[in-house]
């Protein structure tokens, strides 16, 4: 049995999960999210708990079990509590503004980068160097920090650009120069 497949799916109060054949709907506090489930996979409620169940053991209903019981315990997640991918923009002469629900960057191009949030997902901005993408659901939330992170990634010789939260650069050395040489 899967270590994560098996484990039950706390369901708070004031959340309401619908089952329409394959399609989960996940209503919470903070939004609706909806899902397809893989079609092998079962999802039940038993009392305040979800279940999720397999019915062989083969490989790929091994994989789908867990996988399926963490994708709906995010959502349950998020429409309970949100989630937030905080970013951290480090060089001289970059900074981030918000401009109505757009994210302003200006990141050492001879232009201003815009970049309009899709749905469900906000930007916040605590200060100039310091940006969060928050949202309740968790895979929209890790691709817009990731498309936000990719407009200038950190590089390894000065570690400038757009860095996870609490994220490591690994550094490089720079050129060591002429010893000696020719005469």
């Amino acid at each position: 049995m899967s270590r994560i497949g098996r484990l039950p799916i706390p369901v708070p109060a004031g959340v309401d999960i619908t089952f329409d054949g394959r399609i989960v709907t996940v209503k919470g506090p903070r939004g609706t999210l909806t899902r397809e489930l893989p079609p092998r996979i079962e999802v039940e409620r038993e009392g305040d708990n979800l279940v999720v169940s397999r019915p062989t053991e083969q490989k790929l209903d091994k994989s789908l079990h867990g996988l399926t019981r963490t994708l709906v315990n995010n959502m349950v997640v998020g429409v309970t509590t949100g989630y937030r991918k905080g970013l951290e923009i480090v060089g001289v002469g970059y900074r981030a503004q918000k401009i109505g629900d757009k994210l302003q960057l200006a990141l050492g191009y001879s232009h201003p980068i815009e970049i309009e949030p899709p749905d469900g997902i906000s930007f916040e901005v605590e200060n100039p160097l310091r940006v969060a993408v928050v949202g309740i659901d968790k895979e929209l939330v890790g691709q817009v920090a990731a498309k936000v992170r990719a407009t200038r990634k950190p590089e390894p010789y000065k570690g400038k650009g757009v860095r996870y939260a609490g994220e490591q650069v690994r550094r490089k050395a720079g050129k060591a120069g002429k010893i000696g040489g020719k005469k």
